[in-house]
């Protein structure tokens, strides 16, 4: 039992130091050090005897070691910032995740309001895959190639809703190549279902010089540079996602393991809450979308048939299908399982695009322990030939990939 004496002190210690004029103190900036220092000089000069306590030193220590770590709140800047002391990546690279991360929360704030500021249902363009555009599809291309343009740091951007890929003023250019989906399963924004971006980041190449007057030889010139560039095991230095659903999480990989940054909508601010994130070995989720079944090959009908069979626990996989490559894979990484986007008699090559989503995907889930393949070949071993090449994918935990392939061999 504490005096009531010490404890009514140590409060307006603790009170007075906060509202001292010599500093203010605000959410934002409320940190685990200044929480520890004002906490401690309330410790060392208010006397507090206990009565009646049985706790050892020992035991003491452990409690403060325990409390230690409560307010340590990691932010994706202070993350960025500790890696680039640490020599995982530089000032540069730096610059352009936080360029994506703000495009990020700028597309979640128009999502969560799409309904209330009219922006669902379709822009009345098709993009070059064919497919009709949604309104947020077009602006969030718009948001993400304004960030990146800001950010000075990339010289060439490559997006799925461009015809070819964008190259920077020169005022405001940097080295990096930087491609991406602005808005993945932008079918499900009209019910308020999972959506997300993907990004992938290539190194710089100073090979890739683009000094050309002429408009469709400097096309042909960028689509030329980004083929380069996107290379097998070449330079991708960094890929992620960002997931917009019941929760915005920025999930991240610069080759060093796969980190997750959940939006607090409360400071505007991505932190930390999954470190190195490693997929299960196996799952029991497995997701493909099974309207395209008769168009498939017979080998992987019958590898879906196993996964229809009861198991030894008498139950037979899960089927799982949301629409969008981000939620699917989220969804992996957490619970393990295999995602699949076939060829079929329709899509000789897939309907997923290799550089925009199945390379960085692939990089991301390689990262965290999974397998991507296209059937035959790793992913990320594929040779592009265009700009907007369509690969057939496989991915998920090894096991289950590995059963995969046992079955289409």
């Amino acid at each position: 039992m504490v005096h009531a004496t010490a404890a009514s002190s140590s409060h307006a210690l603790f009170s007075t130091s906060l509202s001292s004029s010599n500093f203010r103190v605000s959410p934002l900036h409320l940190g685990s050090k200044l929480i520890q220092t004002v906490a401690s000089k309330a410790t060392s000069k208010i006397p507090c005897k206990v009565v009646g306590s049985t706790v050892t030193v020992a035991e003491t220590k452990a409690q403060k070691k325990d409390k230690k770590g409560e307010f340590q709140i990691e932010n994706l800047t202070i993350w960025l910032l500790k890696q680039e002391q640490a020599g995982n990546i530089d000032a540069e690279l730096t610059v352009v995740l936080s360029s994506i991360s703000l495009a990020c929360k700028q597309i979640a704030s128009l999502l969560q309001r799409s309904s209330i500021i009219n922006l669902t249902g379709a822009h009345g363009t098709i993009n070059i895959q064919g497919e009709d555009q949604k309104k947020l599809d077009v602006i969030s291309n718009e948001l993400f190639c304004n960030c990146l343009r800001s950010s000075g740091r990339t010289g060439i951007i490559a997006s799925e809703e461009e015809d070819v890929p964008v190259a920077v003023e020169e005022t405001y250019s940097g080295h990096y190549i930087v491609v991406f989906d602005p808005i993945d399963g932008s079918a499900n924004i009209d019910t308020a279902l999972t959506t997300g971006s993907i990004f992938g980041i290539y190194g710089p190449d100073k090979q890739c010089l683009l000094d050309i007057d002429d408009d469709s030889t400097l096309d042909q010139a960028k689509q030329k540079c980004i083929i380069d560039v996107c290379q097998p095991g070449g330079n991708l230095l960094a890929a992620g996602y960002c997931l917009y659903s019941s929760s915005v999480v920025f999930t991240l990989s610069i080759g060093k393991g796969v980190f997750g940054f959940t939006l607090d909508p409360s400071y505007g601010e991505f932190v930390l809450t999954h470190e190195n994130i490693k997929i299960p070995k196996s799952g029991k989720i497995y997701s493909f979308n099974e309207g395209n079944y008769d168009l498939w090959d017979e080998n992987l009908k019958k590898y879906l048939t196993h996964l229809r069979q009861p198991g030894n626990n008498g139950k037979p996989y899960s089927g799982r299908y949301i629409g969008c490559l981000v939620g699917e894979i989220h969804r992996m990484l957490l619970y393990g399982g295999i995602y699949g986007n076939p060829k079929n008699k329709n899509s000789k090559n897939g309907n997923l695009r290799l550089l925009y989503e199945c390379a960085p995907m692939s990089y991301l889930v390689e990262q965290a322990g999974g397998i991507a393949t296209d059937g035959h070949q790793r992913i990320l071993d594929i040779k592009p030939a265009e700009v907007h090449q369509r690969t057939p994918i496989f991915i998920g935990s090894p096991d289950e990939v590995e059963k995969l392939q046992a079955y289409l061999s």
